[in-house]
């Protein structure tokens, strides 16, 4: 099922997920429903707190960026199988330098700006049968694993912004708030008089 993407200003965006165990409910409905829902707004990323839930868990699909022509071969083929469950995942390390790439956010619709983020992180995570692991993740892959669990962190991308990058959106985030912007998808938006 295609669940409502939560808009830029709802408080569910502001709060740190609590980690979850194997009797969460319905967890396998809601991981299928996330990865609907993902497509559905073409993503390549989706963390629970945007379908409106505080918990630790997000989803990912990299395989889009596999088509960049920019990226070394070996980047592109690892992109190409990058889609995979993150629930109660924990950055252990960041290192390497930062680099600037230009990234959105589908609770942010029509807003772009560049990013600043370290090259490669080091992760541990439970899948979706909450067996462990542990990787290294570098380039695209770390950046969109870095987004979103910023999601579970109550972090949003424009949070990096300069002040001077902040004043410049200011209009379009309230007007994201209040519902005013055509999304190309079902959005939940929190300043909608009911």
């Amino acid at each position: 099922m295609i669940l409502p993407i939560v808009a830029y200003g709802d408080p569910v965006l502001r709060k740190v997920g609590k980690e979850i165990d194997k009797e969460y409910p319905q967890l396998e409905k809601l991981i299928a429903d996330m990865k609907e829902t993902m497509y559905k707004a073409s993503g390549v990323g989706l963390a629970a707190p945007q379908i409106g839930k505080d918990i630790r868990l997000f989803v990912i699909d990299a395989s889009p960026f596999a088509n960049d022509e920019d990226l070394d071969v070996q980047e592109r083929a690892f992109l190409e199988g990058f889609n995979r469950v993150f629930i109660n995942p924990q950055i252990l390390k960041e290192e390497g330098d930062e680099w600037l790439f230009n990234e959105g956010c589908l609770s942010i619709p029509d807003v772009r700006e560049d990013v600043w983020r370290q090259e490669t992180i080091t992760i541990e995570y439970q899948d979706e049968e909450f067996n462990k692991h542990k990787e290294v993740l570098t380039g695209l892959a770390a950046r969109v694993f870095q987004h979103e669990y910023d999601h579970i962190e109550g972090v949003l991308f424009t949070d990096k912004l300069s002040s001077l990058k902040k004043r410049l959106i200011k209009k379009k985030l309230e007007n994201i708030s209040k519902g005013k912007i055509n999304a190309e998808y079902r959005m939940r938006f929190p300043n909608l008089k009911r």
